[in-house]
């Protein structure tokens, strides 16, 4: 069990850039979007926390959220089942006045009464676009030794060139910062600019009651995304510090960039990168072992439990339950939960949701540009 950390709240954020990825979140969230071979994506965000002490943290969903839901539970696999603190699930219309919310200044106007209530001292907000192992009592106690209103965390990338040509339609915000001396002192809003840049990873440690001065005035001037109507226009008046991090971070901009950050823990080396910190935990499914059953052949794969696979596999991410037949071959293939491929198709650079089935003899192949997405329960 792990040492509650008392002076922290956890929110997390699972709608944010939903609409990055139109096609995965038809019928889950962001967060809840299957990731190397066994998780969904909040359960990096949320194992982190929990081994940062956190022990009462808050997910404000906004639509689309059953999946979600169904794969917390009560929150027992991460240790979240206690009588003070642990999971909370706020869906639209959770409060009186609450309804589905826009960005995370009017998600947070939603819960305003229930942050009024806790009596943590800090607040740490994070978005689950992001895959990443981050200690954030590191962040935490880098927040209160600079004596900040705010800490950003932030990495240095180049921006994704899919964010780059995306049309945000007034929602889907990116944001990059100018820093000197560990203090952020512009802002930028879906930047354009080249090379390596201080890119904001949407994570957040504020003190509470500042928070809640925030919220009560976002509410007043219905105001509605936290870091472009709250933080630039106060960025001279608050002290809004920086933290770099520098372990490993995989972003969701877009199908392809899925794809390949799923691809990318075939290699060892990021295999480590991420999974060498604390555990990451997720929804228990109980399946059995995997099973390559006689000419069975596999390559570089990445394979849950309770596969079984009789066929040819290389260079892929097989979640739980999948079935390979005999004479099939998958190479450069993602395969959601319970998908089949049946004896004797031929399949490559393929994503394929769950529960779908791809019939025998078939042949489906997408390149490495442009993996065909098959969406949930199809037959092809």
């Amino acid at each position: 069990m792990v040492k509650s950390n008392t002076s922290a709240l956890g929110i997390i954020f699972p709608n944010s850039y939903d609409a990055l990825i139109p096609e995965l979140v038809n019928v889950r969230l962001m967060a809840s979007i299957p990731f190397a071979s066994r998780y969904r994506i909040i359960d990096f965000i949320l194992s982190s926390m929990t081994h940062s002490g956190i022990g009462n943290i808050s997910v404000v969903v906004n639509k689309n959220y059953h999946s979600l839901m169904d794969h917390l539970g009560s929150g027992r696999e991460w240790d979240l089942v206690r009588k003070n603190g642990g999971l909370h699930i706020f869906p639209p219309f959770a409060e009186k006045e609450a309804k589905p919310y826009v960005g995370r200044a009017s998600a947070l106007a939603n819960i305003l009464d229930f942050l009024r209530d806790e009596k943590e001292k800090y607040v740490i907000m994070s978005d689950t676009n992001i895959v990443v192992n981050f200690d954030f009592n590191a962040m935490l106690q880098t927040h209160i030794a600079s004596g900040a209103d705010i800490t950003l965390a932030y990495n240095e990338q180049k921006l994704p060139e899919s964010l780059l040509k995306h049309e945000s339609n007034g929602r889907s915000f990116y944001y990059t910062f100018d820093i000197e001396e560990g203090r952020v002192k512009k802002i930028y809003i879906n930047s354009k600019a080249e090379g390596i840049q201080n890119f904001s990873m949407n994570i957040f440690v504020i003190n509470h009651e500042v928070l809640i001065d925030m919220v009560n005035t976002a509410l007043m001037q219905g105001k509605e995304f936290f870091m472009r109507d709250i933080l630039i226009p106060q960025i001279n008046k608050l002290n809004m510090q920086g933290y770099k991090y520098t372990g490993y971070v995989a972003r969701i901009t877009d199908m392809k960039s899925y794809f390949d950050e799923n691809m990318k823990l075939l290699d060892d080396y990021n295999l480590d990168a991420l999974f060498s910190g604390s555990p990451v935990h997720t929804k228990i499914r109980g399946d059995h072992p995997t099973h390559y059953i006689g000419g069975a052949k596999a390559q570089n794969v990445m394979v849950a439990d309770g596969c079984i696979i009789e066929g040819e596999v290389e260079n892929s991410i097989i979640f739980r339950g999948a079935k390979i037949a005999k004479g099939a071959k998958v190479k450069n293939c993602i395969l959601m939960q319970d998908t089949i491929v049946e004896s004797g198709a031929n399949i490559e650079y393929l994503i394929t949701d769950k529960n779908v089935t791809i019939t025998a003899g078939k042949e489906m192949k997408g390149t490495s540009t442009f993996p065909v997405y098959i969406s949930k329960f199809l037959v092809v």
